[in-house]
């Protein structure tokens, strides 16, 4: 067991992963002089984080630029060094590592090479014909958790504790469970869109078929073939499905658990006093959810919207910073949008809102017939998302309007890559803007493709409505209309006021530099932005 780098300022040394420009990103160092040699600033790093098992939790980077330069000179007001990098020559190996402080039990993980390990998540290596897969699987037992009740009462499990283990077994015992044990462990974290490793959703690999389609690029004329992932079922087949899946996983790894247990029960002689049999309660795989599993269907297709992600090829497309270097032929079955600007009104104001977008989404996607059978797909996620007496179209934009951004938010820990832009609690505008290709002009673009635009769709809506109101039939009629114009009204004023201040932003011409964080960056509009505070305040984790 090895302490590793303890920054003394991770809030300036850390960030999570989906922050920063990917390419600034090296995953693959395997020392620390490849580390260097690759120029990179920015490399995963292990911090602990909640109970998991087996595989799991890589969610940070840190700055190890220059090989740590800024780190290793980090210094209080008097000079002294602050930072302890301590075991450098463990960085950048596999290994497997734990969270140091934990208020439930241990748990272990195996971690590929290209790691930094942290103070809060240190590492355990083995060495020569030492199996780490073994000792993962003893770590991972009732009896360890039953030892470190004895040696470690308190909530934190330290180096010292663990190095006391007695380790007596033979090598190879438990490797191929093991095996199978972070295998699934790694399928269900990757299936996740905050995994750096995630390919697609979970829900669109359920009986969906890889077909060739030949797109005419409309600005050259010329066809090129892409490999498109069609479901062929429906939403409600595809999720059962999946559903079927995640229970299997959990069932299977219920039982290679308490296979694992009872190979070092009996390497340890401890028949009499510990039983095998693993509780689901501590199987640390994702249950299926159907609310909250439609709910990652739609920040799904809002990445691809964003063009985050592509129908047309796996994983991350575009996560680099000032849409720079963005490619709309990345995207031909379904196009990311054209300036990553996706407004969530709760009126139909714009033909590319979020919702009128996911029809299209639904549409390319999930297909039981040659015409598609989006009306009833439509229906399944609204029926998810607690719908009301209303359209399922209506559910969903009321959902985008109100629980999108609550959700995204949570999602990625408080450092949200989909900003909220709004013109406050009337949420007469609402849109949201994608950090990595938010550019100088966007706030300007806003204005003049939206803002600007809806304040004329506003007024020429209230006219409507006196003109409607005079003619109204009953008193039930015009208190209807009475009312939609007092919304309106109180609507136009908000979207004023929001339209001085997005012009004063804009012609700012304000800029990011995303490794400074989200945190940082989203202070930087004021109250343009939703949920600032949240946000921006508060102390790192």
């Amino acid at each position: 067991p090895k302490q590793g780098l303890a920054t003394a300022d991770d809030g300036h040394f850390l960030r999570f992963w989906h922050e920063v420009c990917h390419n600034g990103i090296e995953f693959e160092a395997q020392s620390l002089e490849e580390a260097k040699l690759s120029e990179q600033k920015w490399f995963p790093f292990n911090k602990g984080g909640e109970f998991k098992r087996w595989y799991g939790n890589n969610e940070y980077v840190v700055n190890w630029e220059d090989d740590g330069r800024a780190i290793r000179n980090f210094v209080d007001n008097d000079g002294n060094l602050r930072s302890r990098p301590q075991n450098t020559d463990s960085y950048f190996n596999s290994g497997i590592t734990w969270s140091l402080i934990s208020s439930a039990s241990c748990s272990f993980r195996a971690f590929p090479d290209g790691f930094i390990i942290g103070h809060k998540g240190p590492g355990i290596f083995t060495f020569g014909s030492v199996s780490e897969k073994s000792i993962l699987g003893f770590l991972n037992t009732c009896l360890v958790n039953e030892l470190l009740k004895v040696m470690s009462p308190t909530l934190g499990f330290e180096i010292g504790q663990l190095s006391k283990l007695p380790v007596s077994f033979d090598d190879r015992v438990a490797e191929s469970i093991v095996t199978e044990l972070i295998g699934l462990a790694r399928a269900d974290w990757d299936s996740f869109e905050t995994s750096w490793d995630f390919q697609r959703m979970p829900l669109l690999e359920q009986c969906g078929n890889p077909h060739e389609v030949s797109v005419q690029n409309v600005e050259n004329t010329e066809h090129h073939t892409y490999t498109v992932r069609v479901s062929t079922s429906s939403i409600e087949v595809s999720y059962r499905r999946w559903e079927s899946l995640c229970n299997e996983r959990i069932a299977r790894m219920q039982e290679l658990e308490t296979e694992n247990n009872r190979l070092f029960i009996d390497a340890y002689g401890l028949q009499d006093e510990l039983t095998p049999e693993v509780p689901l309660s501590q199987i640390t795989l994702a249950r299926p959810d159907r609310e909250a599993d439609m709910k990652r269907l739609l920040s799904y297709a809002v990445g691809c919207m964003m063009g985050r992600y592509s129908l047309d090829q796996p994983g991350l497309v575009y996560a680099d910073s000032g849409n720079i270097g963005f490619d709309t032929t990345k995207y031909a079955t379904f196009p990311a949008d054209a300036d990553g600007i996706v407004p969530i009104t709760e009126t139909d104001w714009f033909a590319d809102d979020a919702t009128n977008r996911l029809v299209e989404f639904v549409g390319k996607t999930f297909r039981v017939s040659p015409s598609g059978d989006t009306l009833n797909n439509l229906r399944y996620i609204a029926e998810s998302l607690g719908a009301r007496d209303e359209e399922a179209r209506d559910t969903i934009r009321r959902y985008f309007a109100t629980g999108f951004f609550k959700d995204h938010l949570q999602r990625y820990k408080k450092r949200p890559i989909y900003w909220l832009f709004s013109s406050g609690k009337q949420r007469a505008f609402q849109c949201l803007v994608y950090l990595h290709r938010y550019h100088e002009g966007t706030l300007a673009r806003m204005r003049t493709e939206y803002v600007i635009p809806l304040q004329g769709k506003i007024a020429a809506r209230m006219e409507r409505l006196e003109e409607e109101k005079s003619h109204a039939t009953s008193t039930s009629q015009g208190k209807k209309i009475a009312k939609e114009q007092d919304t309106l009204k109180k609507q136009e004023a908000e979207l004023i006021a929001f339209d001085e201040k997005l012009r004063h932003y804009a012609d700012q011409k304000i800029t990011l530099d995303l490794d400074d964080g989200v945190k940082v960056n989203y202070g930087k509009f004021g109250d343009l932005l939703a949920e600032v505070k949240a946000v921006t305040g508060g102390s790192e984790e």
